[in-house]
This record gives structure tokens, sequence and C-alpha cells, in this order.
């Protein structure tokens, strides 16, 4: 397994579908995950530390986690079958540590807000050619305005504004 960060967020033009782009965390390969534009909001709300007034659902998983006495031990990401990605929860708690399905988009989400390592599969990992990532290539959680309350409108506004070029080279 291979420990990955997340590095940036953006729409594929082709699909017409959000990316999270995760970056090995000593090196250079990168794993690229469609995802929902419910799920890339709340990555990018986190990763932008923005608040809305009332708990996302990935706000309540941790709130859940920590109120019960879990810690969220780390995220991993183990497969892909079918072009769909595979990850698992593994949380410890009074019963010890428990493994549990769920989508890398909701995982990530989880993992950024109780700050809890992500890892990949070796195997799913790839080469990158992205240019200068903190150049021309626009992320999302660089321009977005930071420490700011936004509203869905604005969001959407923002994230609509985004340009394939904004996220590197990559294909599905």
């Amino acid at each position: 397994m291979v420990e990955l960060t997340v590095s940036r967020l953006g729409l594929d033009s082709a699909t017409n579908a959000y990316v999270v782009m995760l970056r090995e965390k000593a090196g250079t390969r990168v794993l690229p995950i469609w995802i929902g534009k419910p799920e890339a909001e709340s990555i990018l709300m986190q990763m932008n530390h923005l608040k809305r007034e009332r708990p996302l659902t990935h706000d309540l998983c941790k709130s859940l986690i920590t109120a019960l006495g879990g810690a969220l031990r780390r995220v991993t990401i183990s497969r892909v079958e079918k072009n769909t990605y595979f990850a698992e929860l593994h949380l410890e708690g009074a019963n010890g540590l428990v493994t549990l399905d769920a989508r890398p988009s909701d995982s990530i989400a989880i993992a950024l807000r109780l700050a809890s390592p992500i890892f990949a599969a070796e195997a799913l990992l790839a080469p990158t050619d992205l240019e200068d990532e903190e150049g021309s290539d626009r992320a999302l959680a660089a321009d977005s305005p930071s420490g700011q309350e936004l509203s869905p409108e604005q969001l959407q506004a923002y994230l609509e504004t985004l340009r394939p070029e904004d996220f590197g080279k990559f294909t599905p």
C-alpha cells in the first residue's frame, strides 16, 4: 500500500464528472478517481476549511465516529472493477478494529475531516506527466476563497468555471 494525499479536485469536461486527484505522498504517481458533485463539494469545502451552517453527511460521519470514542485509522483504496473503485474505512473503537466497505469519494471526505491517512494499492497508481502543479494548472483548493462560507450557488458557480486544463492531463 502507498500513502496518498489529495492533490487536486476538478471537472473532467470529457465526462462532465468531477475528479479527485490523489498523489503519492513520497513520489509523483497519481490516482484519479471520478466522483459525484456532492462528494466533490464536500471534499472542496474541507480542503478550504469552509463551514456550512448545518453539518454535511461527512461532518455527521466524523461526529458519529468521535462521539462513539472511535478513530479512523486509515482509508484504503483497494481495487477497481469495471471502472468502479472500492475503498475501506479502517475504524478503531471499543470493540477493536472494524473495516467497512465505502466509496472512495466518501472515504476521502471523511479522512480529510479526521486527518486520517489515505492509502491505495500499488497497482492502482499511474505515472504522471502533469505539468507544474503550482503554475498554469489551477487546483480548486488553491483558487477558491479560503476561510469564508460559500453559498451553494457560489460553490456551484465556482465549480462550473473550471476548465479541463485546470486538472492536468489524464484519461479515465
